[in-house]
């Protein structure tokens, strides 16, 4: 019998939560006792720190959380953040400067102090990411790249998000890091260097964890440079089919339990 793993990483967003982005409760009684039993368990995730809170309230206890696609690591239990990787004012100013040369009506917003604010363009359009205090309109483009920034995000209208993001790696070649985690046409951009992996090989290296040892879950392109690292690499039924084509072994959907239904097996769960 394999060895358990000694880290568990999970996405958040279509692979740990439903559709309806809860969460469902065995999968949060599942991630309670594989904690509570010593194996430390990491949520690595696009989001911000300000949209863990309705994450952390369906857990039974606050897990650490790898945010903005492997920019920021967070400490839920100090409310600090352990580590930070920015771009920089003058980087954010030359990506901007690409973008706006290649994707013609291009619309920007930063996610800015560790990912608890969010400053975006006048035109650049909300969806669910529209959380008042913490968001705020700009209306100049040296105001909007003035902080440095966890994350770039970029819209241009309604976009086929694989062909969207290949332009924009295209036009960010040597500069900056872009994915994406949803079907929208939103692109996220980080700096050169910082990904999922990244940011969960930091985190591992402090537990004195080998990627060897780590099992991962993931459902879309921004989380294939993490499945690509961890030593056992799982993708949910309802993955990206990059996902899939990288991943060691496929569990079911989440919308069913799928990594729930996984750690059950390989930690001998009853």
């Amino acid at each position: 019998m394999e060895d358990p793993p000694r880290l568990v990483a999970s996405d958040i967003d279509g692979t740990l939560l439903r559709d309806d982005r809860t969460l469902s409760p065995r999968t949060a009684a599942v991630l309670a006792r594989i904690a509570a039993a010593g194996t430390p368990v990491v949520l690595v995730t696009g989001r911000p720190i300000r949209w863990l809170p309705m994450v952390y309230e369906q857990l039974a206890a606050p897990l650490p959380a790898i945010c903005a696609n492997g920019a920021v690591v967070y400490d839920p239990a100090t409310d600090q953040v352990l580590r930070a990787d920015p771009l920089a004012p003058e980087l954010l100013a030359e990506v901007a400067r690409r973008l706006r040369a290649e994707v013609p009506g291009v619309s920007l917003a930063v996610e800015i102090v560790d990912s608890r604010q969010m400053r975006h363009e006048v035109h650049y359009p909300l969806r669910w990411d529209a959380d008042l205090d913490a968001i705020r309109a700009v209306e100049s483009p040296e105001e909007l790249l003035a902080a440095p920034a966890v994350k770039l995000l970029a819209r241009a209208g309604e976009q086929d998000p694989d062909v969207f993001v290949r332009v924009v790696a295209g036009a960010l070649e040597g500069l900056a890091e872009a994915t994406h985690s949803s079907y929208s046409g939103l692109i996220e951009i980080s700096a050169a260097g910082v990904t999922k992996a990244a940011g969960l090989a930091w985190y591992a290296e402090r537990l004195g964890v080998d990627e060897r040892d780590v099992v991962a879950f993931g459902d879309m392109p921004n989380d294939v440079p993490m499945l690509a690292w961890a030593g056992r690499a799982v993708a949910v039924a309802n993955a990206h089919p990059a996902v899939r084509e990288i991943a060691h072994e496929v569990t079911g959907p989440n919308t069913e339990d799928g990594v729930a239904a996984y750690l059950e097996k390989v930690f001998e769960l009853d």
